[in-house]
């Protein structure tokens, strides 16, 4: 009996010198999460989407690069930048625009996308564009456009420019230079005998009309009379530069600000020896031809460029010139705003 039990403590010992001897089970610490490495973000961002009552407008603060009338080289190549202010409330995104609308292109792209830019927010906005090759003085009109291609408003104007001298051009250089002729009838045939930098001789033989001259004058200063403004003063130089650039659309087909030579309003009146603070245009061509007074509404009442508005009841201009011409059925106009 006693060895049966020793036997049996023995074998009791051995099994738990065995279990002593067992490979321990291993127990799991406290759960520690080293972070996983994310691969990089796929994320979309999201779009821009402006309320559908929000407004468009743009404030012009300064020419970053390439100042009015800056003189370059023929061929020369430059940036011209913009700094302006959104004062709208929509935010500009890529589907806004800065579109070229008018004068010399100088190699810069139709259009190009504006960067996003929320209200009160400034922008520089850059072209490339290379001057011609040829000296005289060039200007190029560009736009801002929204998404629908409506035309933004910047201040009170439509436009940002840009206006360069190539070469030995002067913005202020020019000498006198004779009226187009014509009789004061109703209908007086003529060429233009101005021949100073920026004005074009023209020999079509288009028809000067001194009656629609006169009456668009004075539907011009009765419009301005009637928004209780002074009337403005004919100046014999500005209607040199006026008809000058009158003549020129008629015989070449032209409705536009930039003369067939490439002359500019300022250059034109600058021509005449007419010495400028400050220079503007508006022009019109029409088959039928308009009267006086059709025209000064049509340019009061135009909604694609409110600027021709502008100019009739501007406080800024105190003289102007006015030009006619008639030619292959189309009469065409220019009325020259300047202040010495």
């Amino acid at each position: 009996m006693k060895k049966l039990f020793y036997t049996s403590l023995v074998m009791v010992f051995l099994l738990s010198a065995c279990a002593g001897r067992a490979t321990p089970t291993a127990t799991k610490s406290p759960a520690t999460k080293t972070p996983a490495t994310q691969p990089p973000s796929t994320k979309v961002p999201t779009a821009i989407v402006n309320p559908p009552n929000c407004t468009d407008s743009a404030a012009f603060v300064a020419d970053v690069t390439v100042p009015d009338n800056a003189n370059l080289k023929q061929g020369e190549k430059f940036n011209k930048v913009w700094r302006v202010k959104n004062t709208g409330t929509c935010t500009w995104t890529a589907q806004y625009t800065l579109t070229f609308y008018d004068g010399d292109q100088m190699s810069a792209p139709d259009s190009l996308p504006l960067g996003v830019t929320k209200p009160g927010d400034t922008l520089d906005i850059a072209v490339g564009m290379t001057a011609p090759d040829k000296d005289s003085i060039y200007r190029a009109d560009f736009e801002m456009r929204n998404p629908s291609g409506t035309t933004m408003k910047i201040d009170q104007n439509t436009k940002l420019w840009v206006i360069i001298t190539v070469g030995g051009a002067s913005a202020s250089s020019g000498s006198s230079a004779g009226t187009g002729s014509g009789s004061n009838s109703s209908s007086g045939s003529g060429t233009t005998s101005a021949t100073g930098p920026g004005l074009v001789t023209s020999t079509c033989a288009f028809k000067v009309d001194q009656a629609k001259v006169n009456d668009a004058v004075a539907a011009i200063n009765a419009y301005r009379a009637q928004n209780g403004l002074p009337s403005y003063t004919v100046n014999p130089d500005l209607v040199t530069a006026a008809q000058a650039h009158a003549a020129d659309m008629a015989c070449h087909n032209l409705f536009v600000h930039t003369g067939s030579n490439g002359s500019t309003p300022t250059s034109r009146v600058a021509s005449t020896g007419y010495v400028a603070s400050a220079v503007t245009e508006n022009v019109y061509g029409s088959f039928p031809p308009l009267t006086g007074q059709g025209v000064v509404t049509w340019w009061a009442t135009d909604q694609t460029d409110v600027r021709h508005n502008e100019n009739l009841i501007s406080t800024k201009y105190t003289e102007i010139g006015m030009g006619y011409a008639f030619f292959n059925n189309f009469g065409y106009y220019v009325v020259d705003f300047a202040t010495p």
